[in-house]
């Protein structure tokens, strides 16, 4: 699972209340947001569907090298009435609708962690590989209004390598409410100060092997960011998606020697077949 790139296209769960318009009556998945896989076609029951992108992204957090990588889409559900239980990846979860406007969300998942050769200019040596990480997620969605045209999110992942928090609005665009269309979020993340030094942290052992200055790293702030999902059903088995990233880091991490760059960014297509 991404540490933070995977979980952006998120925003800030709050309690402003709304009439209870059934939107679902008009659609066929759990909520219209191109960001939330759903391939239940409005049915109970199984569903599945597999596929792959191609992402040109960063080759690490922090890092200002780039290069393209496959990753596997699609994932098996079942769907029962407002709540489905899915495994994709390496994350088994589930999501579940209330009230037409809340969208609840647990899953336990990991953490790739980082290899000194994700670097290819060597800026990792000395670092040592940091290990897999199990992590679990809770989410919470708000909806603004009745289509999900705006909503508010609110998302926290603890796990082994630390706490962390994202907290951001989304806005939907398109007419349709079938999870097509496009949607773009803006996200800020909170970091704890285990998490923060996970991935920026250079600790005494690894100063004096690397040659990087030793850093230790405080929670906080950790990135403002800009995330556009993208979907659309080219016909009833076929699906095109496509996703877009800009992430900022904070002063406090740019500082570390381990943030070659300021941002991270990431751009990726992919197709899904719908059995």
């Amino acid at each position: 699972m991404k540490k933070v790139t995977g979980l952006l296209g998120i925003a800030l769960a709050c309690g402003i209340a709304m009439p209870a318009v059934s939107a679902q009556e008009s659609q066929t998945v759990l909520v219209p947001l191109p960001s939330v896989d759903d391939f239940s076609r409005g049915q109970n029951g199984w569903s599945f569907a597999l596929g792959a992108g191609i992402e040109y992204e960063t080759a690490y957090e922090g890092s200002d090298e780039f290069g393209f990588e496959v990753q596997p889409a699609g994932g098996i559900q079942w769907r029962n009435g407002n709540d489905v239980f899915y495994f994709a990846g390496e994350a088994l979860g589930w999501r579940g609708l209330r009230a037409d406007y809340w969208l609840f969300e647990a899953a336990i998942g990991f953490d790739e962690g980082r290899e000194e050769a994700d670097s290819d200019g060597g800026y990792l040596q000395g670092l040592g590989d940091s290990e897999e990480g199990t992590e679990l997620v809770f989410q919470v969605r708000r909806a603004l209004d009745a289509d999900w045209r705006y909503s508010l999110v609110a998302r926290v992942i603890t796990g082994d390598n630390g706490n962390i928090g994202l907290f951001g609005v989304g806005r939907r665009f398109g007419e349709q409410n079938d999870g097509t269309g496009s949607e773009i979020n803006v996200v800020a993340s909170f970091h704890d100060n285990k998490y923060a030094n996970y991935g920026f942290g250079i600790n005494a052992t690894q100063a004096l092997a690397s040659g990087l200055a030793e850093t230790t790293m405080s929670g906080g702030l950790r990135s403002l960011a800009i995330n556009y999902n993208y979907r659309y059903n080219i016909n009833r088995n076929w699906q095109i998606f496509g996703e877009a990233l800009y992430e900022h880091y904070s002063s406090d991490v740019r500082r570390s020697p381990i943030a070659r760059s300021n941002y991270e960014a990431e751009v990726g297509i992919g197709f899904i077949y719908i059995f």
